[in-house]
């Protein structure tokens, strides 16, 4: 691939040392993901974490590069985003149809459905990276943190304006990272939580602001209108949603119980309803994009076909179209023979052709529409905000749907079980696909704003996938064996809730023997549509305001604990800038608060993966716990204070580095 340009292959890339550290760390953040987010329901992002843990080990080494670092945080990166295949798997065991997960079985779906969502995020690469304005909010925290990481001045601006930048990232990570640890102390609340009733007839709702720094940052980083959509979001689940249904609920619940089961039974699958309605518009809006984004890519093929590879820009070659197709086909066959097996174990072998044909067809076609949407997703408001498990939810409903429609008129009352468990399998590779496509193209723009080389992030990815794919079932049996999931007969004291898992098997066992609410999802559409509507005109009458419909979809369908603190992180973020805008350094105070909010993404989620194994290994759930429940409201107010005192301060400190600045030249 070496060109004739003297620089364009000179730094190293692709190196055997970065490949051994990202597997080594994709191997430690997957295990930790995988628990961290059966208890919580969230994952979260390891790009960044793992670009600062490379910088600081290959900083001994004198040849490391900011593209070596790249390629080590691309590897782990894919520990955050396949775990995420505990929304889909360990409903097989709520379903009773696993009582453990066969490592080849899940190996196999966890590393072809990722290769597979690898594959086609790259002709998506020039349509949603290199000619889109998607902001990428994570994808640019990551290179912000490379380049200051990396020593890279050039790109800094100055020696001094890098010195700033780098003691911002360190600053914010280090207090973020000591608020986690006060927060699992229990003296600080993990969140200011409050449930009440509304109106004389026993209506209940509430909000839970977690008290997160890494949310906080999120919110600074994807902006004020992403923020406000998710807070409209919310309102229409909280405000309107949660009252409405909880008067058709359990009265004699505690008004927690009724408020969170309201909305996790009802509003929940609104939001699925609006997400879904969102996410065939984005495609449509996107399908011109994305055809020109295929076109550039066979144009490169052509390009390399005439021996003119030379003539693309090192920054400009993905792997060639032709492997692309070549790989894609190549995971079709093991997929097809996957699904057969399946069928045919599951006592459904007279329909063993259907199954396999059709579930490859599936897998083909809904997989390229969840990889274009969930990178259009990621783009907009960051991988580890993506709503994969909405995308999960529509997919089990049209497999289910399917299954309904083609398989089960043929098969008897007795098979419904394996129709279910069929439908969860299939959506599992499906998903696979839509997540690491998700985070694929977070990385290609990080890649790209630290002058990378796509087809070496692409290799880097499918290295990050296998490795990943092999740390996931050992893990998920050994919690599986250790607490159980919730619901699941056996299940200890200390069960997982896995709530994505619950709500996407019961999806699937609804549709399959037909009592699912479908007036819920419809109700969803037509808030989806009439956002849409108001977006389109907001977009076309004002120049600044926008109301993204996935956000709002978002928001209605992620509980308050996951966006309230995004709300409040991108007005902060939003003032901060406002007020930079009128300082004696504008883009150096704004480039400090992006590196001041990547800082407190990096020490949050590095110690979440610290304090997730060291719950993994105690078998408690607050095994850090200094104070008990009783202070439980003081820790609130506490935590409360003390977080808003925090932001103060640090976003203090951060205008006033920058106005110290020397003037550049």
């Amino acid at each position: 691939m070496s060109g004739n340009h003297p620089g364009a292959e000179a730094r190293k890339e692709l190196t055997i040392r970065g490949l051994i550290l990202g597997v080594v760390i994709t191997v430690v953040f997957t295990a930790a993901n995988v628990f961290f987010g059966l208890k919580a329901g969230l994952t979260f992002a390891t790009s960044i974490p793992a670009a600062v843990i490379s910088m600081a080990l290959l900083r001994g080494f004198k040849d490391s590069t900011i593209q070596e670092n790249n390629v080590v945080q691309t590897i782990a990166s894919a520990a955050g985003t396949l775990s995420s295949i505990i929304f889909v798997l360990p409903g097989m065991i709520m379903i009773g149809w696993w009582s453990d997960f066969p490592f080849w079985t899940s190996f196999a779906v966890c590393a072809l459905g990722g290769v597979l969502g690898v594959m086609y995020s790259i002709p998506l690469r020039r349509a949603l990276v290199t000619n889109s304005d998607l902001p990428y909010p994570e994808g640019l925290a990551c290179a912000e943190v490379l380049k200051v990481g990396s020593g890279d001045e050039a790109d800094a601006g100055s020696v001094e304006e890098g010195r700033s930048g780098l003691l911002a990232v360190l600053w914010g990570s280090i207090v973020s990272a000591v608020f986690a640890v006060v927060v699992a102390t229990q003296v600080f609340a993990s969140d200011v939580v409050q449930y009440f009733r509304v109106g004389n007839k026993g209506a209940v709702t509430g909000f839970d602001f977690n008290l997160s720094f890494a949310l906080f940052a999120i919110g600074h980083l994807v902006g004020l209108s992403v923020g406000i959509a998710m807070l409209v979001g919310a309102l229409i689940g909280w405000g309107w949603g949660v009252p409405h249904y909880s008067l058709l609920g359990d009265m004699g619940a505690s008004v927690a119980d009724l408020a969170q089961g309201t909305w996790s039974h009802k509003v929940r699958i609104i939001g699925a309803g609006a997400i879904g309605v969102s996410a065939i518009w984005t495609l449509a809006k996107l399908v011109k994009p994305v055809i020109s984004g295929l076109a550039g890519a066979m144009a490169a093929a052509r390009v390399r076909k005439a021996g003119k590879a030379d003539s693309l820009p090192r920054t400009e070659r993905d792997i060639p179209i032709g492997i692309v197709g070549l790989v894609t086909l190549a995971c079709f066959i093991p997929i097809a023979w996957l699904l057969g097996y399946f069928g045919t174990s599951a006592g459904l072998g007279d329909h063993v052709a259907v199954l396999a044909i059709g579930g490859v067809a599936f897998v083909v076609l809904m997989g390229f529409f969840v990889s274009t949407v969930c990178g259009y997703m990621a783009g907009l408001i960051g991988s580890s905000n993506s709503p994969l498990s909405g995308v999960g939810i529509l997919v089990v409903i049209a497999a289910a749907l399917l299954l309904v429609a083609f398989v089960k008129p043929h098969v008897g009352p007795e098979e419904g079980k394996a129709l279910v468990a069929f439908a969860l399998f299939i959506t599992s590779v499906v998903f696979t696909v839509a997540a690491i496509a998700n985070n694929n193209l977070q990385d290609l723009k990080t890649g790209q704003l630290v002058d990378a080389t796509p087809w070496r992030q692409q290799v880097a990815l499918v290295i990050g996938v296998v490795a990943g794919a092999a740390v996931i079932p050992p893990v998920l049996d050994l919690l599986n064996k250790a607490y159980g999931f919730v619901g699941v007969a056996g299940a200890g004291a200390h069960a997982l809730p896995a709530p994505q898992a619950g709500l996407i098997s019961a999806l699937a066992q609804g549709v399959i023997t037909n009592n699912i609410d479908w007036s819920l999802i419809i109700t969803g559409i037509w808030i989806g549509v009439a956002i849409i509507i108001v977006d389109e005109v907001l977009r076309r009458t004002t120049k600044h305001l926008s109301m993204p419909p996935l956000a709002v979809g978002l928001g209605i369908y992620l509980p308050t604990v996951s966006t309230l603190m995004v709300v409040v992180g991108s007005v902060v973020g939003w003032y901060f800038d406002r007020r930079a805008d009128r300082s004696a350094k504008p883009e150096s105070t704004k480039q400090l608060g992006v590196l001041l909010a990547s800082g407190l993404i990096v020490g949050e989620s590095v110690i979440g993966v610290v304090i997730a194994f060291i719950v993994g290994l105690s078998g408690k759930g607050a095994p850090l716990a200094l104070v008990g429940d009783s202070f439980a409201g003081a820790a609130q107010w506490i935590g409360g204070i003390a977080f808003a005192a925090v932001v103060f301060v640090l976003y203090r400190w951060v205008a006033r580095m920058a106005n110290k600045l020397p003037n550049k030249a």
